[in-house]
């Protein structure tokens, strides 16, 4: 850990250059934050994209979810979109880095932010690259990083291959093999449907997959966002906002169930050598197991500053639950009701609005 005084003192740091990170350093400009003496943006990458530069090759234009413009410039100004086989891995981080030079943000990588503490006045964020003094932060690190794999009996025993969505790269390395697909989200549908067509699969969910067949109203968008938000209201993990609305059919969701694909088991109890058994002992032998069992918030590098309750949860306060309730010098964004793209860009203009306005009262109550 590092240690001495501080090489950079600024009013906010941002830690994260995804589409959270972005707005809320669009909005800070807004707000007047002049870069670098008013705010930087901290990225661990060593290139702009945030979590979209390491998607899998076939997630295309045409076929992600929730892909939203950045807040004053679309998305259609930087990236040719009238091909939608275009890799989103390709074409995100072109828009990203279009927007961080037009809006001149400051954003620097590669820089790992390694931990935050509490230093009374200050906030001291230590990283790879020197130490920062801020009056506030915004956090919007995301979930990428932080891949959630839930733990079975018999898991450390199993012979054959074991990953997760976020290594997964192509159907193809998996021809020949049976492939057990774990979890109930979008991205498990999707990676279920690209990997049936070229070999052997088993789908099981931990739910009864809830379908949604008509369309999703903007009403019934902020329903869903509300749930997700009251529960970090009141201190408790963030769900996820699927769950709430459940998984859209489309067209190629649609003809994968017309192949049988979406036909899936309960979750088994435990895992073979082989592969895994059920309660009433009934198993399946298979080659791979993928576990496309979602992500958990980044949020190591706050432990220091004690944010979590004893169940887990952070107890979030401020017009879109955006604001630490313990510490209202720090934003979380991209946390539990803004975890989409769109958002997050709700999150960023609501987290930079109040973060200013609670640092210019600080100032001027001294």
């Amino acid at each position: 850990m590092t240690t001495g005084d501080p090489d950079t003192f600024v009013d906010i740091v941002v830690i994260g250059a995804g589409q959270a990170g972005l707005s809320a350093g669009y909005y800070l400009q807004k707000f007047g934050k002049e870069p670098d003496s008013g705010f930087v943006v901290l990225d661990r990458s060593f290139g702009p994209g945030g979590a979209w530069q390491h998607r899998w090759p076939t997630l295309t234009l045409d076929t992600v979810n929730g892909l939203h413009d950045l807040p004053g410039s679309s998305f259609a100004e930087a990236v040719d979109t009238t091909d939608g086989k275009v890799p989103a891995a390709a074409a995100v981080p072109e828009y990203y880095r279009a927007y961080e030079q037009r809006y001149h943000l400051p954003v620097r990588r590669p820089v790992q932010v390694i931990v935050v503490c509490d230093r009374g006045e200050y906030l001291r964020v230590e990283t790879d690259h020197g130490v920062y003094a801020a009056r506030g932060i915004i956090n919007a690190t995301g979930t990428w990083e932080h891949p959630f794999v839930p733990w079975y009996p018999g898991a450390a025993r199993f012979r054959g291959r074991q990953l997760h969505t976020k290594d997964y790269r192509t159907a193809d390395e998996f021809a020949g093999k049976h492939v057990l697909v774990v979890g109930g989200g979008i991205s498990a549908v999707q990676l279920l449907d690209e990997i049936s067509r070229v070999t052997e699969t088993t789908w099981v969910t931990r739910r009864e997959p809830a379908w949604r067949d008509e369309e999703f109203t903007p009403e019934e968008g902020r329903a869903a966002v509300a749930v997700v938000e009251d529960r970090v209201r009141h201190g408790l993990p963030p769900g996820s906002v699927v769950s709430v609305t459940g998984l859209p059919l489309t067209p190629a969701i649609r003809a994968a169930r017309e192949r049988g694909v979406l036909e899936h088991l309960p979750i088994f109890s435990e895992i073979t050598e082989h592969g895994v058994r059920w309660p009433d002992g009934r198993e399946l032998d298979v080659d791979v197991i993928l576990w496309c069992t979602g992500f958990r918030s980044s949020l190591d590098h706050l432990a220091p500053l004690g944010l979590r309750n004893p169940g887990g949860g952070i107890t979030m306060t401020g017009r879109l639950a955006t604001q630490v309730a313990v510490d209202p010098r720090i934003h979380l964004v991209g946390y539990g009701p803004s975890a989409s793209t769109i958002g997050a860009n709700r999150a960023g203009r609501a987290a930079a609005r109040e973060l200013v306005d609670h640092l210019e009262t600080e100032a001027s109550a001294r």
